[in-house]
């Protein structure tokens, strides 16, 4: 990615005590990155590893088997449902 599409507009400024500031900076220069470059980098992955595990939905082996087979053998719609699906065809076709 070229510099100019990854131009940095935004600041985030943080407050650290002595020791976290050292070993930050011990593990930038083990990774041969600046500080800002090694901070950024590790606090987007692990911000990126929270999000996907609350993004995750986990079901009991009960709940799954009955989601499974909700999916391979669905009940018929029922009024609500109808309803809803015609609203939803009416508005999806505007402006085609």
């Amino acid at each position: 990615m070229s510099r100019a599409r990854n131009r940095k507009a935004e600041r985030l400024q943080l407050r650290v005590d002595e020791g976290s500031k050292s070993t930050i900076e011990r593990a930038a220069v083990y990774a041969h990155k600046s500080v800002s470059e090694f901070v950024v980098e590790t606090a987007v992955a692990r911000a990126r590893a929270v999000i996907a595990e609350h993004d995750r939905s986990r079901l009991s082996e009960p709940d799954w088997d009955l989601f499974y087979r909700a999916l391979i053998d669905p009940p018929p719609p029922n009024e609500a449902l109808k309803t809803a699906f015609g609203r939803h065809r009416g508005t999806s076709n505007r402006g085609r």
